[in-house]
C-alpha cells in the first residue's frame, strides 16, 4: 500500500493533495509493460477520483467504478462529471461508473448492495486481468471528511469480493482517511484478507437506505444500454428524485444547520473495535474415500468411532441398509461441521455416496446442534431437505433447471434456470445479485455448499462459486461432491485453501428467459430480504420487466 494518495492528480495538474495519481500511472504501466488487456479500477475513496476518471473516460480497457460523497454536487470537488450520468467518452461510453452518495451515513448495507447489483455483474462481465484499488478509508466511520457509518470489517468484505477477479491479481493503493482509529482498523481488515484470513461475520445488514436505492437505481440505469447484466434494469424515476437535482438557495441555510448537527453527531461517534480473526490452526480438511490422494496443502480427515452416533445415523439414515463407509463418511462429515463450529479447521470438503443423504444428515444434525444458522446452497437436482426452514434455522437456495414448486417459505428458495447451470452468464448473475445478498442479510454460522453430478456447471464456475462463498460464515463452508468427481476435488480444495478461482473471461448475454425469470423471483423475495432491493420504494422497489 501507498501514501500519499493521488486518485485527484491529473495529467497537468496537482489536486486533492495528490500529486502523482498512483493508480492511473500503475494502471498505465501494466499495459504498456505487461501486457495487460483489461484493467479495473475500484474507487472506494469518499471522494470522487475524477483525476482517474479523467485519464480513461475515452478507454475501453480501462473501467473505473467510483462511490463518493456528492450531495447533488455541493460536495468537493462539486464536479458535474461526478454524477450518475457520466459514464465516460467515445469509445470509452460505458466504462466510467459513478454511484453518487447524496446524503452522508452510508452504512455497510449500502455499500454491499453497490457491490452486488452494479459493480460485480459489470466486473464480471469485463473480465479484468488486473484490479487496482484506490483504497481511500475516509469512507469508513468516524471520519470527519466522509460521515459515513460503514464500520471497518465491511472492507474485509469488499476485498473479498474482488479476489477472485482477475485470477487475484489484485492491488490497492491507499488514497484518503484521516480518523486515526477507523483508518488503521479498515487498513488491517484489508490487509488480513490480501494475506488469506477468514472475513468476519458482516455487521449491521439492514437493507440499504432510500438515497442509497436512488442512487443505485439511476446508476444502473445509465449503463443499462452498455452491459448485458443491466438490460433488466428499471428505466431512470419519473419523480423528481434524480441525483442531478440541485438543492434550491431557499435550502441552504436549513442544510447549514444540519451540517452543524452532522458534526456533531460524527464527533460524538463510537464504534466496537473489529473482531479479532483467529485463523483456525487447519484451513482445509478433506473427507475422502480410500485411493483418493488428498491434495498439498490439505488434510485427510476421519472421526475416530462414536457408537452413539453411528447407531443415530444407522437409524435415522440407512435403516435398511448395512453399510459401514456410508457411516463412517456420515459420521466424520458430523465430527468435521462440529470442530468448524468450535473454530478448529476453517472448511472442508467430502466426496459421498449419496449428496442428498448427507445434506440431510448434516442439516439435521446442523439445526439440532449448532446455536446459529445454515446456508444451504444446492447445484443441481437433489433432493434437498427442508428441516429447519420453517424456524429459519436452515436457508435452502437451490439451483436447477427443474420447474420449481411453489414457493413454501421465506427460507426455501428454489432458482430454475433454462439450461440449468450449463449457462455460465446466466448462473453468475443469479449468484452476484440473488445468492451473494440472501448469504449476506442471513449471516449463517456454516455454509454447506453441494453439487451434484448432473448440475452441468463447469469447473470454472464451481471454482469461483465456492470462493465468493468464503466471505459468508467466517469462510466456514462445506463442500459436497458425489464419490467418483475426483477430478475437482484438486480445484475445489484450493478454492478452499484461499487461492483465487480461475478468470471466467468476458461474458456473453445470459438468456433473456433466464433474466426475466430472475427478476420476477428477486421482485418477489425483496419483500422479506432487503438486500435485493435496487430501487428506492416510492418508485416501485424493483426493476421492471
Amino acid at each position: 500500500m501507498l501514501k500519499p494518495p493521488g486518485h485527484h492528480s491529473m495529467r497537468s495538474a496537482a489536486n486533492g493533495f495528490c500529486v502523482f495519481n498512483n493508480v492511473a500511472i500503475a494502471a498505465r504501466y501494466a499495459k504498456q509493460q505487461y501486457g495487460v488487456k483489461r484493467v479495473l479500477i475500484v474507487d472506494w475513496d469518499v471522494h470522487h477520483g475524477q483525476g482517474v476518471q479523467y485519464c480513461f473516460e475515452d478507454d475501453p480497457s480501462v473501467l473505473y467504478f467510483s462511490w463518493h460523497r456528492y450531495e447533488h454536487q455541493k460536495f468537493w470537488p462539486q464536479l458535474r462529471e461526478s454524477d450518475y450520468d457520466s459514464v465516460g467518452k467515445e469509445k470509452g461510453a460505458g466504462f466510467n461508473i459513478n454511484v453518487p452518495w447524496n446524503k452522508v451515513g452510508m452504512k455497510n448495507s449500502d455499500y454491499l448492495s453497490v457491490f452486488c447489483h452494479i459493480l460485480l455483474p459489470v466486473a464480471y462481465e469485463f473480465s479484468p486481468d488486473l484490479v487496482l484499488v484506490c483504497a481511500g478509508f475516509d469512507s469508513a466511520i468516524g471520519d470527519p471528511e466522509g460521515e459515513m457509518c460503514a464500520s471497518p470489517d465491511i472492507f474485509a468484505h469488499l476485498t473479498h469480493l474482488l479476489m477472485n477477479l482477475a485470477g487475484g491479481k489484485l492491488c490497492a493503493v491507499l488514497e484518503g482517511g484521516y480518523n486515526l482509529t477507523s483508518l488503521p482498523q479498515s487498513v488491517c481488515q484489508t490487509v488480513q484478507t490480501l494475506l488469506g484470513d477468514p472475513a468476519p461475520r458482516p455487521a449491521n445488514l439492514d437493507g440499504p437506505c432510500e438515497s442509497a436505492l436512488e442512487s443505485l437505481h439511476c446508476a444502473r440505469s445509465a449503463h443499462k444500454q452498455y452491459w448485458s447484466c443491466l438490460k433488466h434494469a428499471a428505466e431512470l424515476p419519473t419523480s423528481d428524485v434524480t441525483t442531478k437535482r440541485i438543492k434550491f438557495a431557499e435550502e441552504e441555510e436549513e442544510d447549514k444547520l444540519k451540517k452543524v448537527e452532522e458534526e456533531k453527531s460524527a464527533e460524538e461517534e463510537v464504534w466496537p473495535e473489529p473482531p479479532k480473526r483467529v485463523a483456525p490452526a487447519l484451513r482445509t480438511a478433506l473427507v475422502l474415500p480410500n485411493g483418493v490422494a488428498c491434495p498439498d496443502g490439505c488434510k485427510r480427515f476421519s472421526s475416530s468411532e462414536d457408537l452413539v452416533l453411528i447407531n443415530k445415523l444407522r437409524e435415522n439414515f440407512l435403516k435398511d441398509a448395512d453399510d459401514s463407509n456410508a457411516l463412517t463418511t456420515l459420521s466424520s462429515l458430523i465430527s468435521l461441521v462440529e470442530k468448524m463450529e468450535r473454530n478448529e479447521i476453517c472448511n472442508g470438503l467430502a466426496l459421498v455416496p449419496d449428496v442428498s443423504m448427507a445434506m440431510m444428515c448434516v442439516v439435521q444434525h446442523a439445526a439440532t446442534a449448532l446455536r446459529n444458522r445454515v446456508l444451504v446452497v444446492c447445484v443441481g437436482d437433489a433432493v434437498v431437505s427442508s428441516h429447519g426452514t420453517e424456524e429459519g434455522k436452515t436457508l435452502v437456495v437451490q439451483f436447477s433447471n427443474r420447474e420449481p414448486e411453489e414457493q413454501k417459505c421465506k427460507y426455501h428458495i428454489p432458482v430454475c434456470l433454462k439450461k440449468g447451470c450449463s449457462d455460465v452468464s446466466g448462473f453468475t448473475q443469479a449468484v452476484l445479485g440473488l445468492l451473494l445478498p440472501l448469504g449476506y442479510e442471513y449471516d449463517p454460522s456454516l455454509v454447506l455448499l453441494a453439487r451434484t453430478p448432473d448440475s452441468g456447471l463447469c469447473d470454472s464456475v464451481w471454482q469461483q462459486l465456492t470462493g465468493l462463498l468464503q466471505g459468508i460464515a467466517q469462510g466456514h463452508t462445506l463442500v459436497l461432491m458425489q464419490e467418483g468427481e475426483t477430478s475437482c476435488v484438486g480445484p475445489t480444495a484450493s478454492c478452499l485453501s484461499g487461492d483465487a478461482a480461475p478468470s471466467l473471461g468476458k461474458l456473453h448475454a445470459p438468456l433473456p428467459e433466464d433474466v426475466e425469470a430472475l427478476e420476477r423471483l428477486r421482485h418477489r423475495l425483496q419483500v422479506d430480504w432487503k438486500l435485493l432491493q435496487t430501487t428506492a420504494p416510492e418508485t416501485g422497489g424493483g426493476d421492471e420487466h
